[in-house]
């Protein structure tokens, strides 16, 4: 072997054993490289750490319920306030129409008083159950007047009977009352006596 093939030979085997150190060193090198820290596992919670996040988990959701009840008790007041309200416009609707039937009821009595006619006397109470008619009608108030008419327990209720002989049976022969109705609700039955049919008939039944 010539000077030039030896040399060949050498620097052959110095590069072969380079690259087989660099190849042993690699993986070393790997394993040696620092882990970054995002990827670390995080540090485990201490008890304290613990306490203190269920101490403010806590707190937040005694917050929420304080604010829960809060907001409850002021719908409440609401809803009440809204139904006295309700119930006084109600109110003032419903007696409104009864003033002036009551300023008129008030100067008949005087008018009375200073005087001896019954006529008088009768114009005025005439007047006065016209204005309560006109009231009754304001407010949608019907009244029931069932004297000579076929008995109807849905709209009176009978007080007594009494035999009749102009009056057939089932028939009313007097009115205790009146009845009033608001629309198709009985607000109060009409009180009545109802006739039984001629004495004789009656007693054979």
């Amino acid at each position: 072997m010539d000077k030039q093939e030896k040399k060949d030979t050498e620097v052959k085997i110095k590069v072969e054993s380079a690259e087989e150190a660099a190849e042993q060193a690699a993986p070393a090198a790997e394993k040696e490289q620092p882990v970054p820290e995002a990827e670390k596992a995080p540090a485990p919670e201490t008890p304290e750490e613990k306490v203190a996040k269920l101490e403010k988990a806590l707190l937040e959701m005694e917050d929420k319920r304080l604010r829960l009840l809060a907001e409850m008790e002021n719908q409440r007041k609401r809803a009440v306030k809204d139904m006295e309200a309700v119930r006084y416009n109600t109110m003032t609707d419903t007696l409104h129409p009864f003033f002036q039937v009551f300023d008129h009821f008030s100067m008949a009595v005087a008018a009375t008083e200073a005087t001896t006619n019954m006529q008088t006397l009768l114009e005025g109470m005439k007047m006065i159950r016209s204005e309560f008619d006109r009231a009754f009608s304001d407010l949608g108030i019907e009244r029931i007047d069932a004297t000579g008419k076929d008995f109807d327990p849905n709209t009176q209720e009978a007080m007594s009977q009494e035999a009749s002989d102009t009056v057939p049976a089932g028939k009313v022969i007097r009115q205790w009352s009146f009845g009033y109705k608001m629309g198709d609700r009985l607000l109060k039955p009409a009180n009545v006596v109802v006739s039984s049919g001629p004495a004789e008939k009656a007693e054979e039944k």
